[in-house]
C-alpha cells in the first residue's frame, strides 16, 4: 500500500500552457495499467473523480463507473471487494446503474488500491467523469452487435440444416445425409460457440477462477454441455448421446440471449443519459485573462475565485460567476429544466454548466469546484445513482443463493432423469441453468426506479433517494410552507394610492428611479413595476440609502418642466408620513410638500400554485399551508391558491408537531419546503420537497430538489413515483411468475433449452421495456 500522509499537498506551480486534463483511460486500452492507476494517487487528481465526504475527517467520496457488470451478484462481489481493502469506509455499488460509490480514508489508502481490488475481482473502474467512458460504451455495443449478428446468421444456417429431420418421415432421410447435416451444423456453430459466446464463457471462467458465482456461469454451463452433447452425438452417432444433437437449440438461446443483453445495454444507457450528459457537461480548460490583458487557456480545475474569463459562443460554462462584459443568451436546460434560451447581460449572474449559445462574454470567477450550483447537482445525482431501495437490496441479497440453488436443482434434474435416457437429462439440466437466472428480478426495481430518476431530472428535478419513490407513491397528505414554495423571494406591487392630480404612472415611474439603486427586495419590486410602465422615464441623483430604512434623492426628467425634486421612498418613519394600519407590506414615497405615494406590495405567488394546489387535491391529497408569517397573511395567501386548511405563526417546533400528529393519525406525509427553519420538518417527512434555491441544510434532507421555478414538478414528481411503483409491483409480479412456471416445467424435461433461452431473454427485456414507459412524464 502506498504511504498516506492526512493533509492534502498544495497545488503544484501552474505554467502558462498547463491544460492538464484529469487522468484518463484511453478506449483502446483493455484496462487500466499500473502506472495509470498511480496517476489518481495524486491529490490534485482527486477533485476529478472525488469529493471530500462531509461526515469523515480526512475521509474521501469518490464515483465510478464499472465495466464488466451483469448482475446484482456482481454488486456484491464488488461491495465485498471493496470492503476487504484497509482504509475503504463504505462501499455501494448498483447493479441497475453500474455505478459505485466507493468512501475511504486518505491516511489509510489511496485510489490505485481499491481501484487494484476492483481490477482483481474481474472487472474495470474508471472515474464516473472519464471523457473516454461513452466511447468505450459504444465499441462494446458495436461488438455485442458483431456477436449478435454472427450468433443469428449461424441460427438461421443451422435451424435450415435441422429442419428436414424435424420434417422427414422414417426413411426420407438415409443415415449418411442425417450425418453430413450434422457435420454442417456443427462446423456453423462453431463460430457462436468461439465469438458469440465469448462473454459468457470468460465470465464464467472468472468466477471459477476466484470461486464465486454469477448468472454467466448457469449460462455458460448450460452452453458448454449443450455443446458437448451435441458434439458426441455428431462424433459418434451409435453412443450414448448419438439419438439427437442440439445444435439448433443451442444457436437459438445464444442469439435470444445475446438480443436480451444488447437490448437491455442500450436501454440502460437511455435511462442513464441525463447523469451522463450533465457529469460530462464541464469543459476541460477555458481562456483566463493574464495580468498584461491577454488570455491564456488553463484547466478548469486552476480556476480561482476572482478570475477573469472569456467564454466564445459554444462553449460550457466552467464556474459560477458574473457576467462584466458582453450580452448572451444561455441554454440552462440541464440544470433548470428550462426548456428555452435565457437572456445573460452585464452583472447578471451565469452558472457553472450552463451553455452559451450566441455571443462571447467576460464573466468574473465567484465560485468554483465543490461551491458551485453545478458541482451540487451533480452530487445530488451521483448519490441517487448509486442507493439501493429496499426492494432492490432484497433482491441482491437473494441473488446468490438463488444462483447456488439453480445449480442445485440442475443438478438433481439430470440425476432424475439420467436412468431414463442420458442425453435427455443432460438437456433437462441445461434448460434449469438457462431458465432460472434471475436477471429479471434484480433489475425488477432498480430499472424502473433509475428510468424514472432519469425522466425527473430531463424535467429540473433531481432525485437525492431513489427509495423516496416508494414513500412518495403513497402520500395522502402535502403540507407547504408558504415563502419560498408558493411564493417566489420576490415582492411584486399590488396597488398604489398617490396625492390627487399626480398621474400613477408618473410617480411610480420617479420612484423606480430611486429604486433602481438599491437591493432591497422592496425596491426591486417598484424598480421592476417602474420600468414595466407607461410613465415618462425620470433620472436621479446624489442617491443615499439608509440601510433597513428607505433611500432618497434628486429626481428630474428631461421631459417635464419641472425643478429637480428631492425625494424619500422607504418607510413611514424615513419618509416622515403618518404609517396606516395594514396586514400588507408598504412603502411611502414623499417629497418636501410630505406624503406623495403609498405602493402595497405583496409576495410573489408562482403562476402555477393554484392549479398544482388543484392537481394535488384531484389525486386524493389533502393540502396543507404552515407559515411562521402572521395568520391573516397565511389566510390571504391560501384564499389565492385555493388551500383551505392553513394554520400561520407557526414555529419551526409547530411546524415538526403538526406533522407528527399527522404522522401518528396514519397520514403518509410529504412535505414542501425552502428554508432554514424547513429542516426538522423534510427530515421528518415520509417525502420531501426542497427548491434549488434553498439553504444547504434544506436540500440535504430532501428526497427531491426542484431546480427551476415551476412548483407543477410537484404533481408531476408525485403521478410518476405512483406510476413507477405500480411498474415495479409489476416487474417483480412478472419475475416471480415466470420463476414459478419455467422452472417446475423444465425439471419435467417439458420445456427445451431453446425455450429456456429465449424466456430468460425475454423476462428481462420485459423488466426494461416496462420500466422504459417511465421515460414518459405524465401530464397534469
Amino acid at each position: 500500500m502506498s504511504p498516506a500522509s492526512p493533509a492534502v499537498p498544495a497545488a503544484a506551480p501552474e505554467t502558462a500552457n498547463d491544460v492538464r486534463a484529469p487522468a484518463q483511460v484511453s478506449p483502446h486500452e483493455a484496462g487500466p495499467p499500473m502506472e495509470l492507476l498511480r496517476l489518481l494517487d495524486d491529490p490534485l487528481e482527486w477533485s476529478a473523480f472525488s469529493r471530500p465526504d462531509a461526515r469523515r475527517a480526512n475521509c474521501w467520496q469518490s464515483n465510478v463507473l464499472i465495466e464488466g457488470m451483469h448482475c446484482a451478484a456482481c454488486a456484491l462481489t464488488l461491495e465485498d471487494a471493496l470492503l476487504s481493502v484497509p482504509g475503504v469506509e463504505q462501499a455501494d455499488v448498483s447493479a441497475g446503474s453500474h455505478r459505485a460509490r466507493v468512501v475511504w480514508s486518505a491516511d489509510l489508502v489511496r485510489p490505485s488500491d481499491w481501484m487494484r481490488a476492483i481490477q482483481a475481482a474481474g472487472y474495470r473502474a474508471v472515474p464516473a467523469n472519464d471523457a473516454f467512458a461513452r466511447e468505450r460504451r459504444n465499441r462494446e455495443a458495436r461488438k455485442a452487435l458483431w456477436r449478435l449478428a454472427v450468433a443469428g446468421l449461424c441460427m438461421m444456417q443451422v435451424m435450415m440444416y435441422a429442419y428436414p429431420a424435424y420434417v422427414a418421415a422414417a426413411g426420407d432421410l438415409t443415415p449418411e445425409m442425417e450425418q453430413l447435416l450434422r457435420w454442417a451444423s456443427w462446423v456453423l456453430t462453431l463460430p457462436v460457440i468461439l465469438f458469440s459466446c465469448g462473454p459468457f464463457f470468460g465470465n464464467a471462467l472468472r468466477d471459477v477462477m476466484q470461486r464465486r458465482v454469477s448468472m454467466d456461469l448457469p449460462v455458460a454451463l448450460g452452453m458448454l454441455i449443450t455443446f458437448a452433447v451435441s458434439s458426441a452425438g455428431t462424433f459418434e452417432p451409435q453412443g450414448h448421446f448419438g439419438r439427437e444433437v442440439y445444435f439448433d437449440s443451442l444457436t437459438m438461446f445464444v442469439f435470444f440471449l445475446l438480443a436480451g443483453r444488447w437490448l437491455e445495454l442500450r436501454l440502460r444507457d437511455r435511462t442513464a443519459g441525463a447523469l451522463e450528459a450533465l457529469m460530462n457537461r464541464l469543459p476541460d480548460s477555458v481562456l483566463r485573462q493574464k495580468q498584461d490583458g491577454t488570455y491564456e487557456r488553463v484547466p478548469v480545475r486552476r480556476l480561482q475565485m476572482g478570475d477573469l474569463i472569456r467564454v466564445l459562443p459554444g462553449e460550457t460554462l466552467p464556474a459560477d460567476g458574473v457576467v462584466l462584459l458582453g450580452c448572451t443568451m444561455v441554454d440552462e436546460a440541464l440544470l433548470t429544466g428550462e426548456s428555452r434560451p435565457v437572456a445573460r447581460g452585464v452583472g447578471s449572474a451565469v452558472v457553472a454548466g450552463s451553455h452559451n449559445l450566441s455571443t462571447v462574454v467576460q464573466i468574473r470567477v465567484e465560485r468554483v469546484g465543490e461551491q458551485t450550483r453545478y458541482a451540487q447537482i451533480v452530487a445530488l445525482m451521483e448519490s441517487a445513482s448509486t442507493t439501493k431501495p429496499p426492494l432492490a437490496r432484497l433482491a441482491d441479497r437473494i441473488a446468490k443463493p438463488f444462483l447456488i440453488a439453480v445449480l442445485l436443482a440442475a443438478g438433481l434434474a439430470c440425476a432424475f432423469w439420467w436412468g431414463r435416457d442420458p442425453g435427455r437429462a443432460l438437456m433437462v439440466a441445461v434448460a434449469v441453468l438457462v431458465v432460472t437466472c434471475p436477471c429479471a428480478l434484480s433489475l425488477a426495481t432498480p430499472a424502473a426506479m433509475l428510468a424514472a430518476a432519469g425522466t425527473l431530472a430531463r424535467r429540473g428535478v433531481l432525485v437525492r433517494r431513489l427509495d423516496a419513490f416508494e414513500s412518495l407513491a403513497v402520500v395522502n397528505t402535502v403540507l407547504f410552507d408558504k415563502t419560498g414554495t408558493l411564493t417566489r423571494d420576490a415582492m411584486v406591487l399590488g396597488s398604489s394610492q398617490v396625492r390627487e392630480g399626480m398621474p400613477v404612472a408618473q410617480v411610480l415611474a420617479m420612484a423606480a428611479a430611486l429604486a433602481q439603486y438599491s437591493l432591497h427586495p422592496v425596491s426591486r419590486a417598484l424598480a421592476a413595476a417602474g420600468q414595466g410602465g407607461a410613465g415618462t422615464p425620470w433620472q436621479a441623483s446624489a442617491v443615499q440609502e439608509v440601510a433597513g430604512a428607505g433611500v432618497s434623492g434628486q429626481v428630474c426628467s428631461s421631459e417635464v418642466g419641472l425643478p429637480a425634486t428631492r425625494l424619500r421612498l422607504g418607510s413611514a418613519d424615513f419618509c416622515g408620513v403618518k404609517p396606516v394600519r395594514s396586514d400588507s407590506l408598504q412603502a411611502f414615497l414623499s417629497d418636501e410638500q410630505g406624503w406623495l405615494a403609498t405602493f402595497v406590495l405583496h409576495e410573489d405567488v408562482r403562476p402555477d400554485a393554484r392549479a398544482t394546489v388543484t392537481a394535488l387535491r384531484d389525486a386524493g391529497i389533502a393540502v396543507h399551508l404552515l407559515s411562521g408569517d402572521s395568520t391573516e397573511a397565511a389566510g390571504r395567501l391560501a384564499a389565492q391558491v385555493g388551500i383551505g386548511n392553513f394554520q400561520g405563526n407557526c414555529s419551526p417546533q409547530d411546524k415538526l408537531d403538526f406533522l407528527r400528529r399527522a404522522q401518528q393519525s396514519g397520514d403518509k406525509v410529504a412535505v414542501v419546503g425552502d428554508g432554514l427553519n424547513d429542516g426538522p420538518m423534510l427530515a421528518a417527512a415520509h417525502a420531501s420537497f426542497a427548491f434549488g434555491q434553498a439553504v444547504p441544510l434544506a436540500q440535504a434532507q430532501s428526497d427531491f430538489v426542484v431546480l427551476g421555478d415551476q412548483i407543477g414538478a410537484i404533481v408531476t414528481t408525485v403521478q410518476l413515483a405512483r406510476r413507477t411503483l405500480r411498474v415495479v409491483r409489476q416487474n417483480l409480479a412478472w419475475a416471480a411468475i415466470y420463476n414459478a412456471v419455467c422452472v417446475p416445467l423444465a425439471v419435467l424435461g417439458l420445456l427445451p433449452a431453446w425455450l429456456a433461452g429465449l424466456g430468460m431473454g425475454l423476462s428481462s427485456l420485459l423488466v426494461v421495456f416496462n420500466a422504459l414507459r417511465l421515460a414518459k412524464p405524465p401530464t397534469q
